[in-house]
C-alpha cells in the first residue's frame, strides 16, 4: 500500500522560500513519477511541477520553472519542492501525487497525499 505524506508548509512572508517534502511509503518508489499540485480556497487543484522516475522535470510554465526546484532522493523515498520568491497568491494547500505517467499535468495520479498548508502573508 502506497502512502504519501507532505510536510514543510507553514506561514511565511512575501519573498521568502520554503522547501516542501513528499515522503513515499511503499514499494518501488524509484518507478514512480511524482507531481506537485496546489489548491487555493475556492479554486480548482492545479498542477505545479513533476519529476519522473529518472529525474526528468516538468513545470506548469516558465514562471514556475524560474522559481522552483523539484528534486528526488530515491534512497530517502522523498521528493522535494523548493519554492522561492513566494507571493500571497501562492497561498494554498500543496499536494504531492505519485503515478506512472510522465509528464502528467492532470489529476490522473494513482496516489495522493493529504496536503500541507502554505500561507504567504505579511
Amino acid at each position: 500500500q502506497v502512502q504519501l505524506v507532505e510536510s514543510g508548509g507553514g506561514q511565511v512572508q512575501p519573498g521568502d522560500s520554503l522547501r516542501l517534502s513528499c515522503l513515499f511509503s511503499g514499494h518501488d518508489f524509484e518507478t514512480y513519477a511524482v507531481g506537485w499540485f496546489r489548491q487555493a480556497p475556492g479554486k480548482d487543484r492545479e498542477f505545479v511541477a513533476a519529476i519522473s522516475w529518472i529525474g526528468n522535470r516538468y513545470w506548469r510554465d516558465s514562471t514556475w520553472k524560474a522559481r522552483t526546484i523539484i528534486s528526488r532522493v530515491d534512497a530517502a523515498n522523498t521528493v522535494y519542492l523548493q519554492m522561492n520568491s513566494l507571493k500571497p497568491e501562492d497561498t494554498a494547500v500543496y499536494y504531492c501525487a505519485a503515478g506512472r505517467k510522465f509528464p502528467e499535468t492532470s489529476l490522473d495520479y494513482d496516489y495522493w497525499g493529504h496536503g500541507t498548508q502554505v500561507t504567504v502573508s505579511s
